[in-house]
């Protein structure tokens, strides 16, 4: 109840723009190898176009029509007091001992303050980050690149449309986007995938990260289902509207091998690319909305 669903749907947008992040800070583990960092930053910038195009279609038409919410709201309806379920995650059980044993050692033994401990714990977080991306990819690079044509590329590489449901799998099995998408960039690098297939498996991720929120909400409020399926209706919608037109689902992938070829040449212009697209631009919109709310 603290947030309403008009409210939460711009958020939705922003997040799926945001989790693109990590796709960036993956490809940039192989910043020192020209070739395989042009290819890499291409697969993990065509994810950022795609949501950018998406969310510069939806937001103007949502705000025009309320279609998403409309539809969500009338879904809802129908599964509000269904069994929801609530899959088990393996990662979040095993490191939340110790995040708890991190805290009560800055806060309790060391006497840190509440706000000082949690800047130690972000620091600490984002250099974990870093380390886990950077041996995530030597990992699979070592595993996959003796094993190019195993099931997984496949079926990747077969068609567009079974690429997608490869995504969709994949993500509902780890519950994140962000990892299957990660695990996509270095295959591209490589030159194991293509970048149209990875694009098509990269929208079925989009779909398949929501699908775990959707099952757990189903036991919850009408608002909160309608949420989850808002998520939904907006990453099938994005892809609905732009993958089966051959000239807009080309768009994100040329942009990405446009600015990938440049970032190659200056490789500085992956940080500022970066920056920009993360850090600057949403703050200019705080900045614009603000002004106008002023106005």
């Amino acid at each position: 109840g603290a947030l309403t669903v008009p409210g939460a749907i711009p958020i939705i947008m922003g997040a799926n723009m945001g989790t693109t992040v990590t796709n960036t800070l993956v490809a940039m583990t192989s910043l020192n190898r020209r070739t395989e960092f042009q290819r890499a930053f291409a697969g993990a910038t065509m994810h950022d176009f795609f949501n950018l195009m998406t969310i510069g279609i939806l937001f103007p038409l949502e705000q025009a029509t309320h279609f998403l919410q409309t539809s969500a709201t009338g879904l809802s309806t129908q599964l509000v007091g269904a069994e929801g379920t609530q899959f088990p995650n393996p990662v979040k059980s095993s490191v939340k001992p110790l995040v708890k044993a991190v805290q009560d050692l800055l806060t309790d033994t060391m006497g840190l303050p509440n706000g000082a401990a949690s800047i130690i714990m972000v620091v600490v977080a984002l250099a974990g980050i870093f380390f886990a991306l950077a041996f995530l990819t030597r990992v699979l690079k070592a595993l996959v690149l003796s094993r190019a044509e195993g099931t997984f590329t496949q079926n990747v590489r077969r068609s567009g449309l079974m690429a997608m449901a490869m995504g969709v799998m994949v993500t509902v099995g780890v519950q994140s986007s962000s990892i299957t998408t990660s695990l996509l960039v270095p295959l591209i690098g490589a030159g194991i995938v293509p970048l149209e297939s990875a694009f098509a498996a990269t929208l079925g991720a989009n779909i398949g990260t929501t699908v775990t929120a959707l099952l757990a909400s189903l036991t919850g409020t009408p608002a909160a289902v309608t949420v989850a399926l808002v998520h939904l209706l907006f990453n099938i919608s994005g892809i609905l509207i732009i993958y089966p037109v051959p000239f807009l689902r080309r768009i994100p992938t040329r942009l990405a091998e446009g600015l990938a070829a440049q970032t190659a040449r200056r490789r500085w212009f992956a940080f500022v690319y970066m920056v920009g697209v993360f850090f600057v631009m949403p703050l200019l919109f705080v900045m614009l909305d603000k002004a106008l709310r002023g106005s």
